[in-house]
């Protein structure tokens, strides 16, 4: 997953469906107007190998969906791991300035 979203043009695709979810390839294309429809297709595929996107055909469309679920995984897993000495040293600064005023 960290493969699939170092790459600025993966999180620019993640963005464009976080917008407005159940986008085909040709909507996706013209979120990067310089990369060719080849290289937009490749970007697609690493995320969808990474679980961060998923598809579903509708007729002859093939519908693009942000899947949420990974990220807030290595949120869970990662970030709040880290950040939570910080956030309760915050919370202590709070309640002591809160005392003493």
């Amino acid at each position: 997953m960290f493969r699939a979203l170092a790459d600025p043009s993966r999180r620019s695709l993640l963005d464009a469906l976080f917008a407005r979810d159940g986008r085909t390839l040709g909507d996706l294309c013209r979120t990067l107007p310089t990369m060719t429809r080849f290289g937009v297709m490749k970007h697609l595929a690493v995320l969808e190998q990474a679980g961060l996107v998923v598809t579903h055909r509708d007729g002859r469309r093939k519908l693009h969906y942000l899947n949420p679920v990974p990220i807030r995984e290595l949120h869970d897993r990662w970030i709040s791991k880290y950040a939570q000495p910080v956030a309760a040293a915050m919370l202590d600064l709070r309640h002591d300035l809160e005392t003493t005023a």
